[in-house]
Formats: C-alpha cells, structure tokens, sequence
C-alpha cells in the first residue's frame, strides 16, 4: 500500500546534474524577474501599487499549490509531476513574455508559480529517494543547493543583461528554452515510476488544503497594499482559518490523506519547516530591498544591479558547498547555527554600512558574509527537515517544506514592506528615505535570522556514525564523498 521507490539509475551523476538543473531553473526565474521589475512596469503600464503582483501572483500560485504538488508527486509519480512542472514553466513564461497587459502577464506568473508548486517537490523528492538518506544523500543536496546559488548568480547577471539589450520580454523566453529542454531530458533520463496502490487521491483535503493555503498567502501579500483591516485582506484571512480547521479535521479522518498529520511526530520536519520558514523571511526578503536600494536610491541600471547581485550571489553558491562539507565534519544542527550567525554577523554590518552615498566596495565585505552563511543554511535546511521521512512520503515532505520556505517569502516580504513604508511616510520615493527604509528592513532581518538560531537548536542532535542506520530519524553527522 505504497508509492515505491524509483529505481536507482545507473547514470546517477547524470538525473543529478538535470534535478540541479531544474532547481538553477526555479533560482533564475525568481532574481531575473527581482532586476526587471521597473522596465516591466514601465512597458505594461503598471501602477506603482500593482507592480509587487509580478512577484505576489508567483507566490501565492506557488506557497498556496505547494501541498498539492507534493502529494501529486507521491501519488501519480516523481518524474510525471517533474515534467508537469517544467511544461508548465515553460508554457506560460512563453505567454508572460508575450503579454500586452498587466492582467496577462500577472496570470502567467501565476501559472508559473503553479508550474514551480509542482516542479519543486518533485525535485527535492527525486533527489531524496534516489540518493540514500545520510553521505549520499548529503552530497546531492549540496550540489542541488549550488545550483541553486548558480542560478541566483545566472539569473542577476542574465536580468540585467537581456532587459539591457533585449528588452524585459526577454527574461521570460530564457525560460522557454531551459524549461524546454529540461523537459525532454527528463523523459529519457528519469528512471519510469512503478504504479502507486496508496488508494484514492484525498478530494476534500486537496480543496481545502490548496485554497486556505492560496488564500493565506494572498492576504499575507495583500495586506501592505490594501491594508490589513480592510475587507478583502480581512475575508481572506478568515476564510483561511476556517478552511485550515475543515482541512486538519478532515486530514486527522482521511484514510489516505494529502498531508498524513503523523508526520509532524518527526521533530526534525517540523523544527526544519520553521526554519525555511523564517530563511525566506528573512535572507529571502533582501534582495528585493537591495534591488530598491541600487535601482532607485543610487540609481544604477538593470545592467549594473544584475552585476551587483554576483558577489552576494556568488557567496551563496560557495556557502552551498561549504555547507555540506561542513554537515560532515560537524553535523547539520551545529552547521546551521554556526550559518545563521554568519547570518547576523553580516546583516549587522550591512545595516550600519548601508547610506544614500555608500560605495559598493564598501557593501560587499558584509554581503559575502550574510550570504556565504545564506548558502550553508539553504542546503541543511532542507537535510534536516527530510531526514526520516519514509520514502513513501518524500514528495509530500518536500512539499511541506517547501512550503514553510513560501510562505515565509510572504510573510516577511510583506511585513517588512508595510513596516518600511510606514517608516518612510509619504517621502518613500525620496532616495534618503528609502535607505532609511532599507536600513531599517536590514536590521529586522538580522533580528529574524537570530530568532532562526533559537529554533534551529531544537534539531535533534547528531548521532555518532555507528548509530546512523539504527536512528533513521536523527542526523548524522558524518557525510562521505559519493
């Protein structure tokens, strides 16, 4: 009565390098649209107010599909959900690149988010039963965590480049041609799924689970806009609440659930979902506050942003690396709150740099900092918050991380905005309150990231090596090359 595992392939390097791939995807759709947003706003005729919904609509698709893409991967198959999600990348980036409105280019990054919902569980998932839990598995999670910081670096770098020369349409047919070719690898790379025999797919769980989960987010990104006591924001939310009541009870019932509630038991899933929870609201929020800060307040062009995100970018990529050499010399728990101090170390310094006539060079000490600590959390974070979970229940896992990572983007990109812009006032456009703003979203990330350390200590505690196979649910802390 279960999703088996994938057979193991024997060009293992191979389905790796094409799920790193997929994920230096996902990377480069979220930072090439972050250094294109004013020309976008500038070529559709977008209001200032309804320029963040380029961003929010990929979001909310995505946060609010998350569980749903996460057990469709663990009940119709690992690799049909993969190339699901590809497609559906690549088809509407194909569309949001044609778009001659607003409203057409806000549907096809919602349909984007839809495609990552479903596409990003079902990566994770492949790299976590293909690859066996521990070394192995260890290793593959760093080089899908570098790809990751790759794509960030490729995505600054490629924004600026191609809204320079080509114009912003540009940044959403790049993605027709990786998602497109990603696609038709995957259908011969890819080992082929057996058939599930888990039962019928949970209906009601699906529909409240994926329109509470659409609608927090919504009023979650909504709410700096419209303001968190109107009645939009406000009908959301409650709605959201009642749907996740409907959606626990029927989940604790459900002889084959969306999400099997007896997951939550596993201490390292629940404490590793608030941390990628708390990563994206905070180290995931600060690039939209740098491209601000560059763009607007010291006036550079899409060209020079994109360049300004490679050091920064670059660190991720590194601090990916480091990360898993560093789980195996001292275990993810001791990694990840050894990363997150990084974290504060450098948020701290970039706040006390950060003025309206800084120089980059004097930026990019604290930059690298935070963000080699960045790249070490991205990749253990994820380690720790899968470790245990049954084969049958990866996709889902996955999903429910992920999703934690999704929100938490909402969430503190959200707060943040609404606390800069009370901060700033009506002179928010003003280049000198817009630092202030800046400075200020700096400070309450560093303030975040030193709440991640509290939570990132209730990780269970690494096992000795001889213990690994016995306590399949704790981390170990000793990681071999593969």
């Amino acid at each position: 009565m279960s999703t088996s595992v994938p057979v193991r392939p024997r060009h293992l390097g191979a389905v790796l390098a094409l799920l790193a791939f997929a994920q230096l995807i996902i990377a480069i759709d979220y930072n090439i649209v972050f250094v294109s947003l004013p020309e976008i706003g500038e070529g559709l005729g977008f209001s200032s107010q309804n320029l963040q919904w380029v961003v929010s609509a990929y979001a909310v698709a995505f946060g609010g599909f998350l569980l749903l893409g996460g057990r469709a991967t663990d009940l119709f198959g690992r690799k049909r959900i993969f190339i699901l999600g590809l497609f559906l990348y690549a088809s509407s980036s194909l569309v949001g690149g044609l778009a001659t409105a607003p409203w057409l280019l806000i549907a096809a990054r919602a349909v984007q988010g839809l495609g990552g919902a479903f596409l990003s569980p079902a990566t994770l998932s492949l790299v976590t039963t293909l690859f066996r839990e521990g070394a192995e598995r260890n290793r593959a999670l760093s080089v899908w965590g570098g790809a990751g910081g790759s794509g960030m670096v490729l995505g600054s770098i490629l924004g600026g480049l191609l809204t320079q020369v080509f114009g912003w349409a540009s940044v959403f047919y790049v993605n027709v041609i990786f998602a497109g070719a990603a696609m038709l690898v995957a259908v011969f790379l890819l080992p082929n799924d057996r058939a599930t025999t888990r039962g019928a797919f949970d209906l009601p769980g699906a529909l409240t689970g994926t329109i509470a989960s659409t609608l927090l987010v919504f009023a979650l990104v909504q709410g700096p806009e419209a303001g968190w006591g109107s009645p939009v924001v406000l009908t959301a939310f409650v709605v959201a609440v009642v749907l996740l009541a409907a959606f626990l009870v029927i989940e604790s019932k459900s002889r084959a659930p969306m999400v099997p509630l007896r997951l939550f038991t596993n201490r390292n899933l629940s404490v590793g979902v608030s941390i990628t929870f708390l990563f994206m609201a905070t180290f995931g929020a600060l690039a939209y506050f740098l491209t601000q800060f560059w763009q607007v307040a010291q006036g550079y062009s899409a060209w020079a942003t994109g360049f300004a995100f490679v050091v920064p970018s670059g660190s991720v990529l590194i601090g990916t690396i480091l990360g898993g050499k560093s789980a195996t010399k001292l275990g993810i728990r001791k990694t990840l709150v050894i990363s997150l101090s990084m974290g504060v170390v450098g948020m701290i310094a970039l706040a006390l740099s950060v003025s309206e006539g800084v120089s980059y060079a004097t930026l990019v000490p604290s930059l690298a900092v935070l963000s080699l600590g960045q790249g070490m959390v991205f990749t253990n974070m994820f380690a720790a918050a899968t470790t245990g979970i049954p084969a049958d229940d990866q996709g889902i896992g996955s999903g429910i991380a992920t999703t934690g990572q999704q929100i938490g983007g909402a969430v503190g990109l959200a707060v943040l905005i609404a606390i800069t812009a009370t901060a700033s006032g009506e002179t928010a456009g003003d280049p000198a309150a817009l630092t202030d703003g800046v400075r200020t979203a700096t400070w309450l990330i560093a303030a975040g990231i030193g709440l991640t350390i509290l939570v990132a200590l209730n990780l269970r505690k690494s096992t000795p090596p001889s213990a690994e196979e016995d306590e399949p649910e704790e981390i170990a802390p000793t990681v071999e090359k593969v």
